[in-house]
């Protein structure tokens, strides 16, 4: 039984005849005019590892974990906490805590560090 053979042909589109005119596409809602949607809103997740990625940029050490986010008026106030310097035991490593804060667009607008610690120390 033989199978049908597949046509090699290229497909060329097709113009519009004289005197016709072609539909244009409906913009969906909220849709802008440039035909760019606006951003969506920004979620914590992500909001708190840019903020994370942003302040490791900044002063060159890598972030531990994400401490606390909060969602405010005019943008977000992340926690991240930071080892600033490893030691051996690592128990007695010393970690930061930095506040980031983060405008409505997602933009970190400043950052302060907060707190210094030695690992093993209990916080109350």
């Amino acid at each position: 039984m033989a199978t049908p053979r597949k046509s090699t042909q290229s497909r060329t589109t097709r113009q519009p005849e004289k005197g016709r005119t072609t539909a244009k596409r409906a913009t969906s809602p909220g849709a802008s005019q440039n035909g760019q949607r606006p951003s969506p809103p920004q979620s914590l997740r992500n909001v708190a590892l840019m903020a994370a990625r942003e302040l490791a940029q900044l002063i060159g050490h890598d972030p531990e974990g994400i401490v606390a986010v909060e969602k405010r008026d005019e943008g977000w106030l992340v926690q991240v906490e930071v080892v600033e310097a490893h030691r051996i035991p690592a128990t007695t490593d010393i970690l930061a805590v930095y506040e980031v804060e983060v405008d409505a667009d997602g933009g970190v607008t400043g950052y302060r560090r907060k707190d210094r610690y030695v690992r093993g120390r209990v916080q109350e």
